[in-house]
């Protein structure tokens, strides 16, 4: 019964390091498509090839800025897997 309630919580934990991993990222696109597609509307240019760039732009900013921090989120969680892995394990 200790390693079910174990394991939900490190499946639990893993949905809240997925969320905090992917979130910067989908963010910050979704605010540059935002401010782009209202660009757009205003000069009535519908270019979708247009969106395109700044995502990426700013995707890959946003990788470089936050990519150690989201890595080490990662890293921890996974140094807590192998942990219970082994506890399980005896």
């Amino acid at each position: 019964m200790d390693d079910t309630a174990a394991l939900l919580g490190l499946a639990d934990r893993m949905l809240w390091v997925a969320a905090l991993v992917a979130a910067p990222v989908l963010l910050a696109s979704l605010a540059v498509g935002l401010v782009v597609g209202i660009i757009q509307a205003a000069t009535s240019v519908n270019e979708q090839t247009l969106t395109f760039v700044p995502k990426l732009a700013i995707t890959a900013l946003v990788l470089v800025l936050l990519g150690g921090a989201m890595l080490g989120l990662v890293g921890d969680f996974l140094k807590d897997v192998f942990a219970q892995i082994a506890v399980t394990g005896r």
